[in-house]
């Protein structure tokens, strides 16, 4: 059974009764919406240049490789005195390293020498 067409205009990506994303044109006949089952005939497409393009994250390459070489100075300071240096005031930043049901380990950096020391909770 044929539906009756569409009383809306739209691009050729979209349906004009639902505005779902319309499947590519392939060996059938039609392209039918997956949504509402509304029809195109193929013979629509002729002419006509579709393109499409996949933009995937880019990776970070540094990603993975390690501990990171310079520390983060990002986030909240906190009152602890630099066990190396003595400064008063260390940034730190947490992570959670091991399962989910223990606890966070908290890394402290001093922002004066960098020095970073860690400590499990």
């Amino acid at each position: 059974m044929e539906l009756p067409p569409s009383c809306f205009q739209s691009c050729l990506d979209f349906c004009p009764e639902c505005g779902s994303v319309l499947p590519r044109p392939g060996p059938h006949s039609t392209v039918r919406c997956p949504r509402c089952a509304f029809t195109l005939q193929t013979a629509d497409f002729e002419g006509k240049t579709i393109r499409s393009t996949i933009e995937f994250n880019r990776l970070d390459p540094t990603a993975g490789r390690g501990p990171d070489p310079a520390p983060h100075l990002e986030g909240p300071l906190v009152e602890r005195r630099c066990p190396r240096c003595g400064h008063e005031g260390m940034a730190y930043r947490t992570r959670q390293m091991r399962s989910a049901d223990e606890g966070q380990t908290v890394f402290y950096t001093c922002p004066r020498c960098r020095f970073q020391e860690k400590e499990d909770s």
